[in-house]
């Protein structure tokens, strides 16, 4: 005897409960290469991977990887740089303009001095982590 609804009726027309176990899961198919690399991540366009490589140029002398790390810590002044550096006045000037046609740096003068600071993290996370790679070496 079943009910209106279709559940299997009791005596006297009370539907009756359904079951609490659960129906047994469908079996998944077995995988014949279960070890198989992930799929890859989509290539990005060619414009985007221009770029990446410009910004990774840019970043690929050991001055400019120092200027990143002494631009993380504060923005500084060119004299600043150099006296901490310990290289010529006109090669830290080269070297940011580098970083600054690269967009990793811009400067504000004030006064006769520029002062000069990271545009972002993103890129300082990059030097920290290659000099951490370098010095586990």
């Amino acid at each position: 005897m079943t009910s209106e609804s279709g559940a299997p009726a009791r005596e006297g027309g009370v539907p009756a409960r359904r079951s609490r176990v659960a129906e047994a899961p469908t079996p998944i198919p077995h995988d014949p290469f279960p070890y198989r690399a992930p799929l890859a991540p989509a290539v990005p366009t060619r414009p985007v991977l221009d770029s990446a490589g410009e910004l990774l140029r840019a970043l690929a002398a050991p001055v400019r990887i120092a200027i990143v790390l002494q631009l993380r810590e504060s923005p500084r002044c060119v004299h600043e740089l150099v006296d901490t550096l310990g290289v010529t006045q006109p090669l830290v000037s080269q070297h940011l303009r580098i970083l600054k046609s690269a967009g990793v740096v811009r400067g504000e003068r004030t006064g006769r001095e520029v002062i000069y600071e990271l545009v972002d993290d993103h890129l300082a996370r990059i030097v920290v982590d290659a000099v951490a790679h370098a010095e586990e070496g």
